[in-house]
C-alpha cells in the first residue's frame, strides 16, 4: 500500500510500504477513506518535534473495517468506523475513568512500529476498545463532520471542559487554528454567552464568528490581554482556552483569565513552561487544567450531536487532496495557505 512517510523537516513523501496485517487477535485492519493533516503534524514537518527518518505520520482517520482478529467481538468486516488519535484497550482503570490517553497499552498512530493515519490502510491495535462504529449509509458530508471528532473537535471540547466553560459565561480562545476554532464551537455548544476569539487571519476569524464567537481580538501578548479585559469590564474571562502551546500563548491565556477562572490548555507545548507564573495564578486563584484530549471518551457524545444535525465542525477543512497531494498539503498548512487539509487516500466510496 501507499502511505505518508516523513524523512526530515519539510520532507514528507508518499511511498510504498508493507500492507498492514493482523498481528494480534485484538487487531483490526481498516481501509482509510478519510484522513487529514493536523496542526500538530506541522511540528514534525518543521523539525520542532523529532521523528525518525522513514517514520509514518498522521493520526486522524476513519474508514471501513477489512479484517478483524479472533478476539474482536464488536466489529466485523464492512463496518464503517472512526478512530480517535490514540489507541487504547478500553478496559483498564484509566479507560474506564475516561482517560484513554493514559492506557498502559495505548499508543499514538505514527509512532515507530505503527501505521500512520495518512495512508491507504491502518492496523488498529485493541480494535474493540479503540474504534467507534458508525451507522451504515452515512453521506460523505456526514463522514467529513465525523472525521473532525477524531482529534480537533474532541480536543476543543476537552479544552472547554478543562476551562470550566459554562452556560452564560465568558470564554476567551487563544489560537485560531483548527483546534482553537473547534474550541469556539465547543464553548458555543456548552452555552457560553460571550466568546472572544483571539486571531488575526480574516478567513479564520470569520469562521470563528460562524462557530459562535461574539468578539474578535487581533492583538497579541499584553495588548491582547488588555483588550480582553477591556471587553470584560476589567475582569477577564471566566474560562480561557489555550490552543497554541507557546510561551506567549500561555502567558496570554493566564493573563486573560478572570480571578477565580481557569485555563484549559490543549496546545502541544513547544515553547517551554516559562509562561506559567505560579505566583500570579496563586494570588488570583486561576486554575490550569488540560492536556492530551481523551477523544475516545468524547466521540460518542459528540457523534450524537453530529448525527442529530446540531454540531458541524467540518468547515475547518478548507482544502481537500488525494494521497499524492499530501506533501503539498503540508506545505500549504505550513505557509498558512490552508487551515486544515482533508485527505482521501482511497477513491472508492464507503
Amino acid at each position: 500500500m501507499r502511505a505518508t512517510v516523513i524523512h526530515a523537516p519539510h520532507d514528507v513523501r508518499i511511498e510504498d510500504v508493507p500492507d498492514p496485517v493482523l498481528q494480534h487477535p485484538t487487531d483490526a485492519v481498516v481501509r482509510v477513506t478519510h484522513a487529514c493533516i493536523c496542526g500538530s503534524d506541522l511540528w514534525a514537518y518543521q523539525g520542532v518535534a523529532k521523528r525518525e527518518p522513514g517514520q509514518r505520520i498522521g493520526h486522524e482517520f476513519l474508514g471501513v473495517v477489512e479484517a478483524v482478529g479472533a478476539d474482536v467481538t464488536g466489529l466485523r468486516a464492512g463496518d464503517v468506523v472512526v478512530a480517535p488519535f490514540v489507541w487504547s484497550d478500553g478496559t483498564c482503570d484509566f479507560c474506564r475513568e475516561g482517560l484513554h490517553t493514559s492506557c498502559p497499552v495505548g499508543g499514538f498512530w505514527g509512532q515507530p512500529g505503527s501505521d500512520g493515519g495518512q495512508g491507504e490502510a491502518v492496523r488498529v491495535p485493541w480494535a474493540d476498545g479503540t474504534l467507534v462504529k458508525l451507522p451504515a449509509g452515512l453521506s460523505d458530508a456526514e463522514l467529513v463532520k465525523i472525521l473532525a471528532l477524531s482529534d480537533v473537535m474532541s480536543t476543543g471540547h476537552h479544552a472547554a471542559l478543562a476551562a470550566g466553560v459554562r452556560k452564560g459565561g465568558t470564554v476567551a480562545v487563544v489560537g485560531d487554528g483548527a483546534v482553537g476554532l473547534c474550541g469556539v464551537l465547543a464553548a458555543h455548544r456548552l452555552g457560553a454567552e460571550r466568546i472572544i476569539a483571539l486571531g488575526r487571519h480574516d478567513a479564520r476569524t470569520a469562521l470563528a464568528r460562524r462557530f459562535g464567537a461574539t468578539d474578535v481580538v487581533p492583538e497579541r501578548g499584553d495588548e491582547a490581554i488588555a483588550v480582553v479585559r477591556e471587553l470584560t469590564g476589567g475582569q477577564g474571562a471566566h474560562a480561557v482556552i489555550e490552543a497554541v502551546g507557546t510561551e506567549q500563548s500561555m502567558r496570554t491565556a493566564i493573563g486573560a483569565a478572570r480571578d477565580g477562572g481557569a485555563v484549559g490548555f490543549v496546545g502541544v507545548p513547544h515553547g517551554g513552561s516559562a509562561g506559567v507564573d505560579l505566583g500570579d495564578m496563586f494570588g488570583r486563584n486561576v486554575a490550569l487544567r488540560g492536556g492530551v484530549a481523551p477523544a475516545r471518551a468524547y466521540i460518542p457524545e459528540l457523534l450524537a450531536d453530529v448525527l442529530a444535525g446540531t454540531l458541524d465542525p467540518s468547515p475547518v477543512f478548507d482544502v481537500s487532496v488525494g494521497l499524492d497531494g499530501v506533501p503539498g498539503g503540508y506545505a500549504a498548512m505550513n505557509d498558512r495557505k490552508a487551515l486544515k487539509v482533508l485527505v482521501r487516500p482511497n477513491t472508492a466510496a464507503v
